[in-house]
């Protein structure tokens, strides 16, 4: 059957009749932020305005090519191919359907009455059209109490039809939005926990007395928001203390900013860390420093010795006054912040040479904490090489490698100038280069194997007598080494702590 085409009289003011109701549907589907939620208000509302006895919205899934209801007015949800029924057939061809008897139309799918118990009789159809112009469903009413649907209808639905679309677009727009910005909530969430764990205090490596001493204050502080001054070697994991020192503090989920002062030119300090205003110098747009994007969070002044005497100045008024003023700006803008400074020279010798400020010096070393260098830790470095060992086997997804008691040994008589850095490079490099499981001290570079002296074999003994002989050095120079920390001597030796200990009986060395 056709679509019904009634001419009725004076249909612009008739419509016009209508127009408030039609406003005032559009106030509440406006106000509602909820798919679901909208649906069922169109539903009801269109009904009531169309004196029919059901309405109900169907969505179009492109990429099945089905059309789906996610409520209608009983709440009954409907899914089925676009290619059957009256529905179907608006949405694949733009057009507005009315139908003065249903079950008349070959078009007409049954199925839906047959599965929801509803007898259809009229039924009008206006396929919903994005802002683009494309179809993304269908709205109908269904049964016209008195009557059929007529031209007046046609219009009525339709023109609520225009602003069904735009109310469900704007709906999926938000709960899109929002769905966006949950996911990126729980992102950041994981991350930021991924990260925390990263810089626990458990990862800092190490029981020598200087390490335990160095976890024991970070847990001390970890309530406290005070500036700290953290000194030692380069390489020596300055900045991972930081970050630990960051991420186990009440400002753990705000900004954690690092600069490294030594590689910024003198000209760029003050905008780098306050900023600078548009227009300063030809074709300079506006830039905030390193004080406000750290603003509640923490601020890492790596290397802070090689600051100028002015860059200091600006630093402690900064400090002192809680605010800042961008180059080329006349506003003060406040900040909250906390200064973790690093540096590897001695400051006091500096103060004295007259290169850093002593008011600066005071203001920063609230807390200090200085890190040993490597060779003053020895007993360290078979933990902290196996810790390595682990992770670049792992990254570069090799299988475990193990180092064998000589090449420890070794290990740990180097003199390490370049400290922690330098021994996660060296077994980096190790990791690449040794094709076996075993990293023995052959496949050590040569400086490490020439800085510590090969034990010689008597040559009048047995060779069981050189064996001992060998072993008796080799535990009694790995217990010196490790403080006679039994444990950290038979990981260093690749022993059991038992079978350290039965060897030790063995040949009579006792602990001091």
């Amino acid at each position: 059957m056709h679509s019904i085409k009634r001419r009725v009289p004076h249909q612009k003011s008739q419509i016009g009749e209508k127009l408030p109701a039609i406003l005032e549907i559009c106030q509440k589907m406006g106000a509602e932020k909820e798919l679901a939620a909208l649906l069922h208000l169109i539903a009801k509302e269109a009904a009531r305005l169309m004196e029919a006895d059901r309405a109900s919205i169907f969505l179009l899934d492109r990429n099945k090519n089905e059309l789906w209801s996610i409520i209608t007015l009983d709440g009954t949800q409907i899914r089925f191919d676009a290619r059957l029924g009256i529905a179907g057939a608006a949405a694949l061809t733009g057009q507005t359907i009315n139908i003065e008897d249903a079950y008349k139309d070959p078009r007409f799918y049954r199925g839906i009455d047959g599965r929801t118990g509803y007898r259809t009789r009229s039924l009008l159809v206006v396929p919903l059209r994005s802002h683009e112009g494309n179809v993304i469903g269908t709205f109908q009413v269904l049964n016209k109490k008195n009557g059929v649907f007529n031209q007046y209808d046609e219009g009525i639905a339709e023109l609520l039809g225009t602003q069904i679309a735009t109310a469900i677009e704007t709906v999926q727009l938000v709960e899109e939005l929002n769905r966006h910005r949950e996911e990126l909530l729980q992102e950041n969430t994981q991350l930021l926990i991924a990260v925390e764990k990263k810089f626990s205090t458990q990862n800092i490596i190490g029981t020598s007395p200087q390490i335990q001493n160095t976890v024991r204050l970070i847990e001390q502080i970890s309530d406290s928001s005070v500036n700290i001054l953290i000194t030692g070697e380069s390489g020596t994991g300055k900045e991972l203390v930081a970050k630990t020192i960051h991420y186990n503090s009440p400002r753990a989920r705000s900004p954690f900013v690092a600069l490294n002062c030594a590689a910024l030119p003198e000209s760029l300090v003050e905008s780098e860390l306050f900023g600078i205003e548009k227009g300063v110098a030809t074709g300079v747009e506006r830039r905030i420093g390193k004080f406000e994007t750290a603003n509640g969070g923490t601020l890492f002044l790596d290397e802070i010795g090689d600051l100028s005497l002015s860059a200091q100045a600006k630093i402690l008024r900064a400090l002192q006054e809680g605010v800042i003023e961008r180059v080329g700006g006349r506003k003060e803008i406040p900040v909250d912040i906390r200064v973790l400074a690093a540096t590897n020279k001695d400051l006091e010798s500096e103060i004295k040479k007259g290169n850093f400020r002593r008011d600066l010096y005071y203001r920063l070393k609230v807390i200090h904490i200085e890190m040993p260098a490597l060779r003053e830790i020895p007993e360290d470095i078979p933990l902290l090489a196996n810790s390595f060992l682990n992770k670049y086997c792992l990254e570069m997804g090799k299988e475990p490698k193990k180092l064998t008691p000589g090449a420890l040994r070794y290990l740990m008589k180097y003199s390490w100038p370049g400290n922690v850095r330098e021994l996660e490079n060296r077994i980096k490099r190790l990791v690449v280069l040794t094709p076996r499981k075993v990293i023995t001290e052959e496949d050590l570079s040569d400086d490490i194997r020439s800085a510590s002296e090969k034990v010689p074999l008597p040559k009048t003994q047995s060779f069981k007598e050189a064996v001992e002989e060998l072993e008796k050095r080799l535990i009694s120079e790995a217990l010196q080494m490790c403080r006679q920390n039994q444990m950290q001597t038979a990981k260093a030796l690749g022993l059991s702590r038992q079978g350290l200990i039965k060897k030790m009986k063995r040949y009579g060395i006792k602990t001091l």
